[in-house]
């Protein structure tokens, strides 16, 4: 993107610098944008913000074949993704959709309400856009959050929206919640919706939502299997992180308290003496993992899928970031190497690729493989090669993005 000395930008590329009004001797500042990923279960996204190349690979009939809607791709903001489809914010705040038509890959039913768009959030199978005026649009499968029609009066001046794997819960600028989508799985918070008042934040597992009210306290509804409400009611927290059944949360003094079902990480007991200073959470759907205040990983949970790092406990110093496919976990480490544990069929294990991880900047995940983008642009992909873990075939158009 190129920026004039006044501070505008030259945001259309079509135009000639002569037409943009550019003088003989004026002095432009050309700015670059890192890369970014977004994954759905099974295939990957990479785009420049405000670019208009986006390059997909993985399972084709996941979002990873976009060749349908590429020439619709133009100057593209923003990226979501439910299991199996992908939605694009445009610098128009229009939105482009592609993937499996059930899980929201065709926004056909909703295009011409989609206008302004200012964020986009999915579950496992629906989208809901946020647009400037406040107001939701939602598509893909009705079950599972993509009608909201019979709380559609509620949704006016929404200030943040969460999804969990079948249910959305949408925060209004006066602090209470609406929800929709599968009632057995959050999407209806009837039972809790008095105590909803003053809520900050809403962080969600697979089935079960928990908000965080502003004097610090937690309020669930949805499948919370295990789970003590008096206990969790009573907690003060500053973040929490969810597996598939299980949450976690980092109190106030930097200490965890994790919760729901023992084999998915809600018993943290065995470590707990560790989890001091945490700064980040981390989850598989088995497993968690902290990053503490020195740079080092504690982890619990599953043995298999993450839960148990100690073959590359030695490995896991000065670690930067965290993340997760289903089953396994990445580290990117200070130096921009990477570290990975878990199931070593869905990208617990990087050997084959161990040297080209140099310089990462990020990384991204479907549900089996990962996705790093290197400081020089370039992408190295390993895991599961059906899920987006095999990068070859768009090797080319990686390279000019």
């Amino acid at each position: 993107m190129l920026i004039t000395a006044d501070g505008q930008a030259l945001s259309d590329h079509a135009k000639s610098l002569r037409a943009a009004g550019i003088q003989e001797g004026d002095s432009l500042i050309a700015t670059a944008t890192q890369a970014r990923l977004a994954a759905t279960e099974s295939a990957f996204a990479l785009w420049c913000c405000g670019g208009d190349a986006l390059v997909t690979w993985g399972n084709g009939a996941a979002g990873g074949n976009s060749s349908a809607v590429r020439r619709r791709l133009r100057r593209v903001q923003q990226v979501q993704a439910t299991g199996f489809a992908f939605a694009a914010i445009l610098a128009d705040g229009s939105v482009v959709t592609w993937g499996n038509p059930d899980y929201g890959g065709d926004s056909s039913a909703v295009q011409n309400q989609l206008w302004n768009v200012q964020q986009v959030h999915a579950t496992n199978c629906a989208f809901v856009a946020v647009l400037a005026n406040g107001s939701i649009v939602s598509w893909g499968n009705p079950t599972f959050g993509g009608d909201s029609s019979l709380v559609q009066h509620q949704l006016q001046n929404v200030r943040h929206v969460h999804a969990a794997h079948y249910a959305i819960a949408a925060i209004l600028a006066d602090g209470s919640v609406v929800t929709w989508g599968d009632p057995s799985f959050g999407g209806d918070s009837s039972a809790v919706q008095h105590q909803l008042r003053n809520v900050i934040q809403v962080c969600a597992s697979h089935f079960a939502f928990a908000a965080i009210l502003a004097d610090g306290s937690i309020h669930m509804w949805g499948d919370t299997e295990g789970v003590c409400d008096t206990e969790v009611r009573q907690l003060r927290v500053q973040q929490i992180q969810t597996t598939s059944h299980a949450f976690a949360a980092i109190l106030e003094d930097g200490s965890v308290v994790a919760w729901g079902s023992r084999a998915h990480g809600g018993d943290s007991s065995l470590v707990r003496d560790q989890l001091k200073n945490v700064q980040q959470l981390q989850a598989t759907h088995f497993s968690f993992a902290a990053i503490l205040a020195d740079g080092s990983v504690v982890v619990w949970g599953h043995p298999d899928y993450g839960g148990d790092s100690s073959l590359v406990k030695h490995e896991l110093q000065n670690v930067r970031l965290v993340q997760a496919t289903h089953t396994a976990f990445a580290a990117i480490l200070a130096d921009g190497s990477v570290v990975t544990w878990g199931d070593p069929v869905t990208g617990g294990d990087s050997s084959a690729v161990q040297g080209q991880l140099r310089n990462v900047q990020q990384i991204a995940a479907t549900s089996d493989a990962f996705a790093a983008v290197l400081a020089d642009g370039s992408v190295v992909t390993w895991g599961d090669p059906k899920n987006g873990g095999d990068s070859t075939a768009v090797q080319d158009q990686l390279a000019d993005l």
